[in-house]
């Protein structure tokens, strides 16, 4: 069975962020990564809400090698802020440079937080880089479009 991703806040993240266990501050606030996932065929797992840990990622993840190291970039935060009644968090774009791989998606996790879920993303279908950069662009930090939203 293929891997299977869906968008999503994981559940466990949204109680994590009432008993604080999430800090995206840019200057103080905890370590956040993105770790790739494997190409559709090439995994078994099923990723998005109930996701509650990097470690379930298990073999899905892809492994070092070819412009990836496993475990992922390290994010920039960008500092909470709300609009209307809208809290949002963001991150600056990253990039893998002289990479080769194919990925079906991503999972952001606090590393300051005993790597905890904080987001599951589907890339909506396989993504291929052959010997480039794949660029990670994070839509704008705003009430209706930052990844990190609550309402």
């Amino acid at each position: 069975m293929p891997i299977s991703i869906t968008t999503a806040m994981p559940t466990s993240f949204k109680g994590e962020v009432l008993q604080a266990l999430h800090n995206f501050t840019l200057s103080t606030g905890n370590v956040f990564k993105i770790a790739l996932l494997k190409a559709t065929a090439a995994g078994a797992g099923t990723y998005g809400a109930a996701t509650t840990n990097y470690s379930n990622l298990t073999t899905d993840e892809l492994g070092s090698g070819s412009g990836y190291t496993t475990g992922g970039n390290t994010l920039t935060n960008v500092t909470p802020t709300t609009s209307g009644t809208t809290g949002f968090t963001d991150f600056a774009d990253t990039t893998w440079t002289a990479a080769t791989f194919t990925t079906c998606g991503a999972l952001i996790y606090n590393t300051s937080s005993s790597n905890r879920a904080a987001a599951v993303l589907s890339f909506g279908g396989d993504q291929t880089v052959s010997s480039g950069d794949f660029q990670i662009q994070f839509p704008a930090a705003a009430a209706a479009t930052a990844i990190i939203r609550i309402a």
